[in-house]
């Protein structure tokens, strides 16, 4: 016999900071007030900045505007506090405290704070029986926070490592790629928006420190300790250490790392040089990656957008609905009852490249005659390779299409082994999109 069917609840929501991720998020609460995968529903009540004037391209009307943020959290008028302004004291600190003392679930994307006070905050919400969420702390929209907490709390996480700060990686990326200096690139970054006009806490290795401290203790069950991180940033990186270190088979890199268990951690911040096969070499421009290691599930690799306004503004959205859903989330993310099963693209109908190898024979001609049969198969190259065998008369000819559909692949398959020069039937090997 089942029970009564819970009633949908409309859920009150309190934002301080209206800076990118602030707008971010509001724009997305207006346009899907029923994101949530309870059934809730979620209302902006209340909002507050320090410029109240300012333009920001999202509708306010309606919404309460609160002169200090203490106010708003405190307020009996929301249900929850959204907490974007940033900074590990002050006004962010003091307007968290007094939304957890009111028995206000909070969510915050402040990593400073987190890591600065969060062994009190975590105290103070458990007293109160409510939530403390931080997932846009770290890596924006990329779930690490979620992954630690959450997916490996059925294994001991022995160490993690990786790039937490993408200004620091943009500006590294970009020394190397156009052999321009620190300073010469550190103002490009800040002219286009990757760097503050004080740049410190960013190439000073604060940011990514704050990051690595929060992980660090998710990872091995402890208190986030942040005056016991070794910190160093990236303003002494000189141009001749990355063209040495490429010629010697690296790249530079600003690595935040973490080893330890239970027992204590080493958590550290600093340059440095990474094989240039490595998923984290490969990590350019201001994208973060993240290496952790697990007991049980060994090695796991998470590479994303670190900031900006649409994934930071994803990862706090998804803390709200975990608040709203109490943590129990539907199997599938939404009520069973309201699912229908998923549409599946008909086969054939699927796009990807895709690469084919032809093995014919040394005879004039057989090139024409492979793109014509692509050609009556609506199928067009990317880009060719022949590699001539010797003494064989067999040569092997590998190509690489366009976008087309499994079917068209199918056909130019067939096309082609039907040639003269073909002495077996041609291989396809979908061309993975990642």
């Amino acid at each position: 016999m089942s029970g009564p069917e819970k009633q949908a609840r409309e859920w009150r929501i309190g934002v301080a900071g209206l800076g990118v991720v602030g707008c971010g998020l509001i724009k997305w609460l207006l346009e899907r007030p029923d994101f949530a995968p309870n059934g809730d529903r979620v209302r902006l009540v209340g909002v507050t900045a320090r410029d109240r004037d300012k333009a920001r391209g999202i509708d306010l009307s309606g919404v309460q505007w609160f002169d200090h943020p203490v106010e708003l959290a405190a307020s009996p008028d929301i249900d929850l506090f959204v907490e974007l302004i940033g900074g590990s004291e002050g006004v962010a600190r003091a307007a968290v405290t007094a939304a957890l003392k009111t028995g206000k679930p909070v969510v915050t994307a402040n990593k400073a704070l987190i890591a600065a006070h969060g062994l009190e905050l975590a105290s103070l919400a458990e007293r109160h029986g409510v939530s403390l969420q931080f997932e846009a702390a770290v890596m924006g929209g990329t779930p690490a926070v979620k992954l630690l907490r959450e997916g490996l709390v059925g294994d001991d996480v022995g160490s993690i490592a990786g790039i937490l700060n993408g200004t620091c990686n943009f500006i590294l990326t970009e020394m190397e790629r156009t052999e321009r200096p620190f300073a010469t690139v550190l103002a490009e970054a800040q002219r286009l928006g990757y760097a503050e006009a004080d740049p410190t806490t960013d190439v000073g290795g604060f940011d990514a420190a704050h990051k690595i401290v929060v992980l660090a203790a998710l990872a091995f069950g402890g208190a986030p300790n942040f005056a016991a991180a070794e910190i160093q940033g990236i303003d002494q990186v000189e141009l001749i250490d990355i063209r040495l270190a490429r010629d010697l088979g690296f790249r530079i890199k600003l690595i935040a790392e973490a080893s330890g268990s239970s027992k204590g951690a080493t958590v550290r911040v600093a340059p440095a040089l990474v094989p240039l096969t490595h998923p984290l070499a490969q990590a350019g421009g201001a994208l973060n990656a993240l290496f952790l290691e697990g007991q049980r599930v060994g090695r796991l690799y998470l590479q994303g957008a670190g900031a900006g306004a649409g994934p930071t503004a994803a990862a706090v959205a998804a803390d709200i609905a975990d608040v709203i859903g109490c943590g129990r989330r539907p199997v599938f993310g939404r009520p069973a009852a309201t699912l229908q099963p998923l549409p599946m693209l008909e086969r054939g109908q699927k796009i990807d490249k895709a690469f084919l190898r032809v093995m014919v024979r040394d005879e004039p001609g057989t090139i024409a005659a492979i793109s014509e049969a692509l050609a009556k198969a609506g199928v067009s190259i990317d880009s060719f390779l022949q590699r001539s065998v010797e003494d064989s008369g067999h040569v092997p000819i590998v190509l690489i299409t366009h976008p087309a559909t499994e079917t068209a692949i199918a056909d130019a398959v067939e096309h082609i082994a039907a040639l003269p020069a073909v002495i077996e039937r041609p291989r396809a090997i979908r061309v993975a999109r990642i």
